[in-house]
């Protein structure tokens, strides 16, 4: 069995990643904080009465400078984007999951815990993530099992708290609206009347909030992939666990619960206990 940085199945190796994709991620950062509390121009992608899923100019540029340096750097790998979709050869050494802004809502009235995601996923499993929020300064960032946070106080291992109960636990999630459905929206209410505090808003940030040990919980619905594959190697890298509603790596986004530890994730999982296939 190959070791995490060596190459695997599809020959892609992890060596040496961090420092030539990471400077790109912050390349990236630079792009899109440039419009940031500028009263960017602003788009809506939503179709149907009262739908409002926002794009600025900084969602394209960012994901088309990446796209770029990308495929120059890996031409044999695929890139999957919010914004232009899927591009790549038909079997690839890997593929990248680039979402420009995450949180183009907090993007465009002025908060700053949107980030710039960008995830690797090799035989089907996401080996690398980074979360670039260039307004506070800060990457966070996973490569080979290893997370960590480039910040203004230098780097620091990422590493969750050990929160074991639900009674204990402080739990985040972007907006109530996005348990859409009467499962999604009863297994939310259920983990909420269990937490000791919960707090909306955050976005990808509040991911980064977990592997750093100040979030417990992240549950969250309606996610897309982009959403979601970069940040799961650096919940899991921090020691936190990171699954949909049967366990499963959450590649394909939809429902999602991140823990801090196994513990509470088997007991957040408890919660959710009438799933989709039940």
């Amino acid at each position: 069995m190959s070791s995490p940085s060596s190459p695997g199945a599809s020959g892609f190796s992890l060596t040496g990643l961090d420092q030539t994709v990471g400077p790109l991620v912050r390349q990236a950062g630079e792009i899109a904080v440039r419009q940031f509390r500028a009263s960017p121009s602003v788009e809506n992608k939503g179709e149907g009465r009262g739908a409002f899923d926002p794009v600025t100019e900084a969602d394209r540029m960012t994901e088309r400078f990446l796209r770029r340096e990308l495929s120059a750097r890996y031409p044999d790998t695929r890139i999957v984007g919010e914004e232009d979709g899927t591009s790549g050869p038909e079997a690839p050494a890997a593929t990248w999951v680039i979402d420009p802004i995450d949180g183009t809502r907090a993007y465009i009235t002025g908060v700053p815990l949107w980030g710039v995601l960008l995830g690797l996923v090799v035989d089907g499993r996401p080996v690398a993530g980074w979360c670039r929020q260039p307004y506070l300064g800060e990457t966070f960032a996973a490569v080979d099992g290893r997370g960590w946070l480039d910040g203004a106080g230098g780097r620091r291992e990422l590493r969750t708290r050990p929160t074991a109960d639900l009674a204990e636990a402080s739990m985040c999630s972007t907006h109530p609206s996005m348990f859409s459905t009467p499962w999604s929206r009863a297994a939310f209410e259920t983990l909420a009347g269990r937490v000791r505090l919960q707090l909306f808003g955050g976005d990808c940030y509040s991911y980064c909030l977990l592997a750093l040990g100040f979030v417990d919980l992240v549950v969250e619905s309606d996610l897309q992939a982009y959403d979601i594959v970069p940040l799961i190697p650096i919940v899991e890298a921090a020691g936190g666990v990171i699954t949909g509603p049967r366990g499963e790596t959450p590649l394909e986004g939809g429902f999602v619960i991140a823990a801090a530890t196994p513990e509470l994730h088997a007991r957040a999982m408890e919660c959710v206990h009438a799933r989709p296939d039940a």
